[in-house]
């Protein structure tokens, strides 16, 4: 019935952990599992990267024509009039090319007086100086009227003649601005340029820019991060990687050429391959694509990582919930073991008092009723019923001394004992009921034991214990032996027996509190479970231990070891 009891409170236990803890977190786990799932066949974290990758492009695109319109704006303004004489007119385009080395040349163009071009001396010469002039003169002869009426209705007055040309160091991109001056009559044809020096786009115009964009880890912008929701796919540790900086080219957009075998400027940590991202630049670099990539990753390898960093949590959250279910339901389970153990200690407890109390009782009343008239039937009563008041007492004081030792307040009372003359005074206490219960005593105190300072009650108390163990638990060859000796530098105290003996599985659990094995005899047998408890914390409060030795069917043996006074400190 018992049993029965405790498989319903195991059930009971295991379909509520199931039912409140396992299937939520199974079921969260699993969800969680299929969204990363739904994530690596999807490619989301590639496509946010990718995303990302096209946000910082354009940002990248927009910065680049922005310093590029306001290059040009500055010079142009910076222009003569178109009403100076020539000579005022190239003394001031002079005085820009000067002041802007990043210019090759540049123009003043006036249908009525015709061109006027200043070059960069350094970087064109005078013959590079006139075919320019000539080809600008053809072009606006024949187009001027139009470019500039187109001019004035555009919000800035500038458009852009931008690809690749070939020159004597090979070919090179040039990118040239053409503007109109608002400022002079809609019927004259009037029109400024200045062309930017290839080797600065080259060497610093775009480095600059990508020095700019790709100084800083991906993601870091904290206003880009919120703008992007980046973060709600991606843990931060995976993005903002120290080696997930930007690499970033520009190179021609016509890929049927593979041009990106001679990119016009690539930032440093490019290294080799394809940018993930692409975008085509539009005025004043067109012709022109900007491309982007991770230095020394992919958005492929970052997904992966993630995906394998999701899995892999996902999976130590696993273990991690599998194991607090097993320490929750060892624990519980123990907890309910307890709770039984103190059920059947109370049982035993109280049949064990009530023997005891019994005999007492029926000896007592035989007495007062005059129903024995011999002095010696008297005698003979009169020690069973002081036998078994000191039995009782042994049983109350061992529920005491566990009560204080659980309370933490038991206190021992150390005084210089003759240990031989307290273990003979214990047997003799005792020896009648083991005589009575048919057991052959073996009693042997080496001579000149030294006298060590202990507690009296609490050692008796404990040989008492195991005596009381060795007669329970001692079925068909009922022997006792006591045997008291020294050890080197430790006094010694065994008991042995010959009775059922002890599984070596449970030796090491005999000694705790309530536990008691699994032979037939200890279970039907009455007992607390608390004396070999209390005999271990009696060893120990002594600065001792207790051990063991027994083989089931062939008896036991327990080994008190209690230290020695040093001669040389007393």
């Amino acid at each position: 019935m018992k049993s029965k009891r405790e498989s319903n409170a195991r059930f009971r236990l295991v379909l509520t952990l199931g039912l409140a803890v396992v299937l939520p977190a199974l079921t969260l786990i699993f969800v969680n599992y299929q969204h990363v799932k739904s994530i690596q066949r999807d490619k989301k974290v590639e496509a946010l990267i990718h995303r990302d990758f096209q946000y910082v492009l354009t940002i990248g695109a927009k910065k680049m024509a922005s310093k590029a319109y306001g290059m040009t704006e500055e010079v142009r303004h910076a222009f003569p009039s178109v009403d100076d004489p020539d000579d005022v007119k190239r003394k001031k385009l002079d005085q820009i090319v000067q002041k802007n080395p990043w210019f090759t040349h540049v123009f003043l163009y006036d249908a009525k007086t015709g061109i006027v071009l200043e070059p960069q001396r350094d970087l064109m010469n005078e013959k590079e100086a006139d075919e320019s002039g000539k080809m600008y003169s053809a072009w606006f002869n024949l187009e001027g009227g139009y470019l500039c009426g187109q001019l004035r209705r555009k919000p800035k007055p500038i458009m852009w003649m931008a690809g690749e040309s070939q020159r004597s160091n090979g070919l090179v991109y040039t990118t040239t601005a053409i503007f109109s001056f608002p400022e002079v009559a809609g019927d004259r044809v009037v029109l400024g340029g200045a062309s930017f020096d290839p080797n600065y786009l080259k060497e610093k115009f775009f480095p600059q820019l990508f020095e700019e964009l790709t100084s800083q880890s991906f993601t870091n912008d904290p206003e880009q991060v919120h703008e992007q929701g980046f973060l709600e796919l991606m843990p931060k540790a995976a993005i903002e990687h120290p080696d997930q900086k930007l690499a970033m080219i520009v190179y021609p957009a016509d890929v049927l050429k593979a041009e990106l075998d001679r990119p016009l400027a690539i930032s440093p940590g490019w290294g080799s391959g394809k940018p993930e991202v692409t975008y085509k630049l539009d005025d004043p670099f067109h012709g022109l694509a900007l491309g982007i990539k991770f230095q020394g990753t992919t958005a492929e390898a970052i997904s992966r990582r993630w995906v394998w960093q999701s899995f892999l949590i996902l999976a130590v959250l696993s273990v991690l919930m599998i194991g607090g279910l097993v320490l929750t339901y060892r624990s519980v389970n123990k907890q309910v073991a307890l709770a039984r153990l103190k059920s059947d200690f109370v049982s035993n407890v109280s049949h064990e008092l009530r023997t005891p109390l019994a005999l007492i009782r029926l000896y007592a009343e035989t007495l007062e009723l005059g129903r024995i008239t011999t002095q010696e039937k008297k005698n003979e009563y009169y020690s069973i019923i002081r036998k078994e008041s000191e039995r009782l007492s042994a049983l109350i004081n061992n529920i005491l001394d566990f009560s204080r030792i659980e309370a933490g307040a038991k206190e021992y009372d150390f005084r210089e004992t003759d240990i031989a003359e307290l273990v003979r005074t214990t047997l003799d206490s005792y020896r009648y009921q083991i005589e009575q219960q048919g057991f052959a005593l073996e009693e042997h105190i080496d001579p000149g034991i030294p006298a060590v300072k202990v507690d009296r009650e609490a050692i008796a108390r404990a040989l008492v214990n195991l005596v009381n163990n060795a007669l329970k638990y001692s079925d068909n060859e009922k022997f006792l032996g006591v045997r008291l000796y020294r050890d080197q530098s430790l006094l010694k105290l065994e008991v042995s027996d010959r009775g059922i003996g002890i599984d070596r599985n449970e030796q090491s659990r005999i000694f705790d509190k309530f536990y008691r094995t699994c032979d037939p005899l200890v279970h039907n047998t009455k007992g607390s479970g608390l004396g070999l408890s209390l005999v271990r914390h009696i060893t120990r409060a002594h600065g001792g231990d207790v051990e063991v030795e027994s083989t089931p069917g062939r008896g036991s043996k327990f080994t008190l070891s209690l230290p020695l006074p040093n001669p040389s400190t007393t």
